[in-house]
C-alpha cells in the first residue's frame, strides 16, 4: 500500500523513491511500495517507444493475406448456439477469399507448407516458395496447369535457389503432383521468371546420402576426394549430381572395404544401378 509521509516514520529521515518503493534514505526502511506498473499496457520491441504495435502472430508470406485475418476458434456449447457458431464460422471463411485467384492462392499456399513440412525444410524455404508462387500467379502462368504441379516446382525451385539438396523424385514422394506437372511447371518458372538456379553441387548430396547409407566419416571424407578428382577430369559434366555424388561414395567405401551395394546406393540416389556404374567405371578409369 503506498502512503503520502514525507518522513521516515522510524528515524525522521528523509525520504527517497527508488522504482516501486519509497524508502529511508538514513535507516533503509521501505515506507511504501507501489507493484502497479504505471507504464503502456504494450511492448514495443522496436527503437521507436511509442509504437503500439504488439499484438498477434507475425506476418508471413505463407499466408494469402499475410496472416492478418482472424479466425472463429470451437467451443462448448450445444443447441441453437452450436448451429450459430458453425453458421458464423462458415460464413466468416467465405468472407475471407473472395475470388478465385485467393482461392487457388490458399489451395497453393497449403500445398506448399505441407510438403516443406514433410521435407523437413526450413521457414525461409516456405516463404520463398509462397512468393514464387504469387509471381508465377501474377504472370498467369498457371492458366491451364496443376496447382499442385505449381507448389512441388516452386518448392523445388526454392531448394535450387537456396542450395539444398532435394532432388525431384523425392519432392515427388510427398507431392500431390506427377512428375509431367513438375517438370511442365518448374519449366514455366525457369523460362518466365528467370531463376537464378545453376547447376547442383553433388556435395550437397554427400552428407546426406552417407548418413542414410549409414557410412562412416572417413569413407564421406574419401569420397569428397573422388568428387575433386572428378571435377578435375570432366567426369561430373554433364551427369545427374546425384548419381555422381552416389558413385563416390560407393568408391570410396569399396576403397575402405566397407559392404555398399550398388543397388543400395543408386536407390538412395534415385538413379539406376547402370547410372552409378557408368560414373564409377569413368571414375576407376
Amino acid at each position: 500500500m503506498s502512503t503520502q509521509t514525507t518522513a521516515c516514520p522510524e528515524c525522521e529521515g528523509r525520504l527517497r523513491v527508488n522504482g516501486d518503493e519509497t524508502v529511508c534514505g538514513d535507516c533503509g526502511l521501505v515506507v511504501s511500495a507501489d507493484r502497479l506498473d504505471r507504464g503502456p499496457e504494450w511492448r514495443s520491441f522496436s527503437d521507436d517507444d511509442t509504437d503500439p504495435r504488439r499484438t498477434g502472430a507475425p506476418l508471413t508470406r505463407s499466408r494469402h493475406d499475410r496472416g492478418l485475418s482472424t479466425e472463429i476458434g470451437h467451443t462448448r456449447v450445444t443447441g441453437r448456439k452450436r448451429k450459430q457458431w458453425a453458421r458464423m464460422r462458415r460464413q466468416h471463411t467465405r468472407a475471407r477469399i473472395s475470388t478465385k485467384r485467393e482461392r487457388n492462392q490458399v489451395y497453393g499456399f497449403t500445398e506448399i507448407r505441407r510438403l516443406t513440412s514433410a521435407q523437413s525444410l526450413g521457414d525461409r524455404i516456405r516463404d520463398q516458395a509462397c512468393t514464387l508462387f504469387g509471381s508465377a500467379q501474377e504472370e498467369n502462368l498457371l492458366r491451364g496447369r496443376s496447382i499442385e504441379g505449381f507448389a512441388a516446382a516452386t518448392v523445388y525451385a526454392a531448394c535450387r535457389v537456396a542450395g539444398i539438396s532435394r532432388t525431384r523424385g523425392e519432392l515427388l514422394d510427398d507431392a500431390k503432383a506427377d512428375a509431367a506437372e513438375l517438370r511442365a511447371a518448374y519449366d514455366a518458372l525457369n523460362r518466365e521468371l528467370g531463376l537464378p538456379v545453376g547447376p547442383i553441387d553433388p556435395a550437397e548430396y554427400l552428407p546426406r546420402f552417407a548418413s542414410e547409407l549409414d557410412l562412416d566419416p572417413v569413407i564421406e571424407r574419401g569420397a569428397r576426394e573422388y568428387l575433386e578428382t572428378a571435377r578435375e577430369a570432366g567426369i561430373t559434366n554433364g551427369r545427374n549430381p546425384s548419381g555422381v555424388a552416389a558413385a563416390c561414395l560407393y568408391a570410396a567405401a569399396a576403397d575402405e572395404g566397407v559392404n555398399c551395394t550398388q543397388a543400395a546406393a543408386a536407390d538412395v540416389a534415385g538413379v539406376t544401378p547402370v547410372t552409378l556404374r557408368n560414373s564409377y567405371g569413368d571414375l576407376q578409369d
